[in-house]
């Protein structure tokens, strides 16, 4: 691709070799969340939120346990700084959250946010300044010193107007634009800032180390993370936080080896709103946490209402493949890997293993609100046997003789192939009722008497679809070898009763039974499937839907009128 020479990397790896991230192979807790959807994921919106979904999304992030919230930068506009104001004198802040509030090193813009937060609980201001060289050069035009001047009179000001403020406030620095800057001079400017607000254990300060824009792979960053990491005054005392953006599709890669690199604390969105490619997706995040058995210490067990409010606010729309989130994350079409769900499903519930690991589900889709039925296994020509009959037993309760599955199965592909079309769980039930139930397209047994003789003594009326009835009675080892031997005798038929099974479909004294014939006919295997309150008639419907859909019943239909002997 031509264009390729004009460019140049524009990161800075550390002094020193910062490799030990690379021990660890998992993140072993939860972060401090902070999200930013109030401000960073706001200001990319093409619509801003107004006043009250700003308040409505704000809610959402309470109820979804955030104990950091940034709800804006309240000297950028008026909507911002009313909102502010409506959280805190609607009394919305609770006291396990903190606000956090965004402002430059700018002594203005810095005074009128310490308005904004006039009477708020538990507040983290977070002053930052731009270091990087590009910005240094190209946009300030201003050296090093002065660059470090600017972060330290914006940290000094943030200080003393603190000191009149009754609620609980914290401080947070960001050299913006981190990514792009010497990481000796980051350091620099960092430990400068901390000189001056000189945290305690007792009352920490936030160093955040945003990459504004990503310029380099994640394991760059997270060496650059972990000098920060080595090398940053009072680190007792200070919380190293990431703000991660994603510009070259790797936010999630540098916020988890920025925690394995010594991160305490992460800033990002719901399903990855922001600038440009955006911030990092804290759902993500949390729900990987959440497959390797770590508490993300947020819920999104209701994760489809939190979908639906975020899109209904922003006029974003989620992805259907946004990982965990989106409308087909879960599902298979596949029948090979519908098949081996589906056993692991059965595995699963027989309590074999008490921990997940059914193939192709990461997690468990149900402690996220979702159902296997719709949002797991669905049907188009892709499908296979194991899908197919998957489907029909969690939404009907229809678990389908292994000889049979292959054939059903089949039977939905062509349907879907021919529709073009995925097929719900309400139509394939419609296929399975046309194809195999209660069938009665040349006759039906209409009454049937037993007693025990010589056996079992069947005695049954056959009544043809043109109105006639005859009553044939034979002997057999049972119940339905008896109905079926007079059946035989009756039309002077042949075939084998090869398969039987039943279940019920319900619990109690009205429920239904299912019952599945096959019989061999013609050198091949054909079902039928009946099914009733009694389970012997069930047996004798699904019998006759097998022959009918044989046409036994029409090979010689002169002797059905004929008397039996």
């Amino acid at each position: 691709m031509k264009g390729f020479e004009k460019y140049r990397k524009m990161y800075f790896m550390p002094p020193e070799d910062c490799y030990d991230w690379v021990k660890k192979d998992s993140v072993e807790k939860a972060p401090i969340w902070c999200s930013v959807d109030l401000r960073d994921g706001n200001q990319a919106l093409i619509e801003p939120m107004n006043l009250e979904e700003k308040i409505k999304f704000y809610q959402m992030l309470v109820d979804i346990g955030f104990q950091h919230i940034e709800v804006g930068f309240p000297a950028a506009s008026e909507t911002e700084y009313q909102f502010l104001r409506a959280i805190i004198e609607r009394n919305m802040i609770p006291d396990h959250v903190t606000i956090q509030v965004l402002t430059q090193a700018r002594e203005h813009i810095i005074k009128r946010t310490f308005e904004a937060i006039d009477g708020a609980p538990n507040v983290i201001v977070h002053v930052y300044n731009s270091t990087s060289v590009a910005q240094r050069e190209q946009v300030f035009k201003k050296s090093k010193e002065e660059i470090k001047q600017i972060a330290v009179d914006g940290a000094k000001l943030v200080y003393d107007l603190s000191k009149n403020e009754k609620g609980n406030i914290s401080f947070e620095y960001s050299p913006e634009s981190f990514t792009g800057t010497e990481m000796d001079y980051a350091l620099e400017v960092c430990n400068a800032v901390l000189d001056v607000w000189k945290p305690t254990p007792e009352r920490k300060a936030i160093i955040n180390l945003p990459s504004t824009v990503q310029y380099s792979m994640p394991h760059v960053f997270a060496s650059q993370i972990e000098y920060f990491n080595k090398n940053l005054k009072y680190r007792d005392s200070v919380l190293i936080s990431l703000h991660p953006h994603n510009d070259r599709g790797s936010g999630i890669s540098d916020a988890e080896l920025g925690l394995l690199a010594g991160a305490d604390r992460i800033e990002g969105t719901l399903f990855g709103n922001g600038e440009r490619t955006g911030n990092v997706d804290i759902v993500t995040l949390g729900m990987n946490m959440y497959s390797l058995g770590v508490d993300p210490n947020l819920n999104f067990h209701n994760m489809k209402e939190i979908r639906t409010t975020y899109e209904a606010l922003t006029n974003m729309e989620v992805s259907l493949r946004q990982p965990y989130a989106g409308d087909l994350v879960f599902t298979a079409f596949s029948g090979s890997h519908q098949d081996a769900i589906s056993k692991g499903m059965a595995c699963h519930d027989s309590g074999a293993d008490p921990y997940w690991t059914v193939p192709y589900l990461p997690i468990d889709p149900k402690d996220l609100g979702r159902t296997y039925d719709s949002d797991v296994i669905r049907i188009n020509s892709q499908s296979g046997k194991g899908g197919v009959s998957y489907v029909l037993k969690q939404a009907y309760g229809i678990m389908l003789p292994d000889q049979m599955k292959e054939e059903f199965g089949y039977l939905v592909k062509d349907v879907s192939d021919k529709e073009h079309s995925e097929l719900d769980a309400e139509r394939i039930y419609d296929i399975f009722k046309q194809t195999y139930r209660n069938i009665a397209s040349s006759f039906h047994i209409s009454e049937c008497h037993f007693r025990q003789h010589d056996g079992i003594e069947a005695t049954i009326t056959i009544t043809s679809n043109d109105g006639t009835n005859d009553t044939v009675t034979a002997n057999g080892n049972g119940r339905l070898d008896a109905v079926s031997i007079a059946i035989k005798k009756h039309f002077n038929i042949t075939y084998e009763l090869t398969e039987y099974t039943e279940h019920a479909l319900s619990r109690g004294s009205s429920s239904k039974a299912l019952a599945y014939v096959g019989i061999t006919a013609h050198h091949k295997l054909i079902w039928g499937v009946g099914m009733d309150e009694d389970i012997i008639k069930a047996s004798i419907h699904a019998l006759t839907a097998a022959i009918n859909r044989a046409g036994l019943s029409t090979l010689n239909r002169s002797l059905a009128a004929k008397p039996n002997a």
